[in-house]
């Protein structure tokens, strides 16, 4: 059976959504629970997928361009863009860490906290 990617985006309002089940394939166990889940599997598939082939390259973009079809200035604007996009995805992963502790404090209402959480995403 082909395995599709799951969006980690609530398909009714958008925010990010936490891993909480888990389940073996071989015997059947399943686990729930909160479960931290990585920077880097938040990043889109394209970007993954790079990160993937350039590992596998030895981080080597001399070993990239002989692998892919892709020359040095594609793969630099590539190495570029991950680069931004994780350091945007840990940016805000601290923003809303940050508003949820103001929140919890009491200086913030839900409702202040939801307007807050839906302008980051």
């Amino acid at each position: 059976m082909e395995r599709k990617n799951l969006s980690n985006r609530c398909p009714c309002c958008g925010l990010k959504m936490q891993i909480a089940a888990m389940s073996c394939t071989a015997c059947g166990v399943k686990v729930e629970g909160p479960f931290n889940d990585s920077i880097f599997g938040r990043l889109n598939n394209d970007d993954q997928q790079f990160l993937l082939e350039y590992l596998l390259s030895g981080f080597s973009i001399k070993a990239l361009e002989e692998n892919t079809n892709l020359g040095y200035a594609a793969i630099r604007t590539r190495l570029d863009k991950l680069i931004a996009n994780t350091k945007s995805l840990i940016h805000s992963e601290q923003q809303k860490k940050a508003i949820l502790e103001k929140l919890r404090s009491g200086e913030i209402t839900v409702a202040e906290a939801k307007k807050r959480l839906e302008k980051l995403t």
